[in-house]
């Protein structure tokens, strides 16, 4: 019986480049990363000296006409880095006051009290529904640099001051930060542990500025998951009466629509000799929408409309209405710099 033949298979052309590809591409991969990091670094650091730099000039002016005058952006998701910086330096806040609570953070990488972690070397909290927070805050310089704890949470009304003292934070605070895209107003109303010389609150523009109205408490509510992205929130009205009650001062928003300002009433005097106009602003961009499963681009002063039948409550009497019922929504200023021609 003859033996079976041996062969000897020859690897063809395509067979090689593919053999040496899956050879290679770990090891470019790790001389890429290697490469990289030192051009991270120097942009992380020409972003830092260019920030330090426009902190320098916004700390200079000692008064302005409204907060706009001194937004600049570095961490910030607009110009709040900025107004931070300045009202920051007005105000006066003393050593024992560098300190920081902000949630709603996602992973850090944009938020209100990087650059003041950063730029001004002060301590703080950041909370986030996101579990992997720490391990997302671990690969950027705030893990080891800076005295930063981070707690990973779902706030809520109910546990929102219990996170706050767990981490080691109460009483006398510099600064307050809330986004969370939801319920701000309810959880902003529920803090008491902490003290903050400075609030920050993200307001909704698409509830207009002539009603004081949130939506309603819900404590699974999350940010575009069962309505229009545009319903959320309270509006600019709401977290003034709010901040009133708590005794704070509303100074202003960002340009850009999305965040208001409010300092203590012990420190509202050195702000108001500075500060000439205390200025709202509406939304002025176009967005996107679906409607009747079409994307569409809707006018500012039109977004309400998509939203116009939901539930929203009245802060001052506590009564459930939508904003079909309560419109208008805008006044005649907000509507001229929205664009509009007549109110909708």
């Amino acid at each position: 019986m003859t033996a079976p033949r041996a062969y000897t298979v020859i690897p063809t052309e395509f067979t090689m480049t593919r053999m040496l590809k899956s050879l290679l591409k770990p090891k470019a991969r790790h001389v890429r990363n290697f490469l990289n990091q030192p051009i991270k670094r120097m942009l992380y650091d020409s972003m830092l000296l260019q920030g330090s730099i426009a902190s320098w000039h916004v700390r200079a002016q000692k008064n302005i006409s409204s907060l706009a005058d001194v937004e600049f952006r570095v961490f910030s998701q607009c110009g709040e880095d900025g107004i931070i910086d300045w009202l920051i330096e007005r105000a006066g806040l003393p050593a024992r006051l560098h300190t920081f609570v902000e949630f709603g953070v996602e992973t850090y990488d944009e938020a209100n009290t990087r650059f003041l972690l950063e730029n001004r070397l002060w301590s703080g909290l950041v909370i986030d529904g996101d579990p992997k927070l720490n391990e997302n805050l671990s690969r950027g310089p705030s893990h080891w640099r800076h005295n930063l704890r981070a707690k990973s949470a779902f706030i809520t009304r109910d546990n929102i001051n219990e996170l706050i003292l767990e981490a080691g934070f109460a009483g006398d605070v510099g600064l307050l930060s809330v986004d969370i895209d939801g319920n701000d107003y309810w959880v902003w109303e529920a803090i008491n542990v902490i003290h903050p010389v400075i609030c920050i609150c993200e307001y909704n523009p698409i509830f207009g500025n002539m009603h004081s109205i949130s939506v309603p408490y819900d404590a699974g509510f999350i940010w575009g998951q069962k309505h229009d992205r545009a319903y959320y929130g309270a509006s600019i009205l709401a977290l003034s009466s709010l901040a009133a009650q708590k005794g704070y001062r509303f100074l202003g928003t960002t340009v850009a629509a999305n965040n208001a300002f409010f300092i203590r009433e012990d420190y509202a005097a050195q702000i108001e000799d500075a500060l000439k106009n205390v200025v709202a602003y509406p939304l002025k961009t176009r967005s996107s929408s679906i409607v009747m499963g079409r994307a569409l681009e809707i006018e500012a002063y039109d977004r309400y409309k998509t939203i116009q039948d939901f539930p929203v409550i009245e802060t001052e009497t506590g009564k459930n209405v939508t904003l079909r019922e309560l419109a208008p929504l805008y006044n005649e200023t907000w509507l001229q710099q929205m664009g509009a021609i007549s109110n909708p």
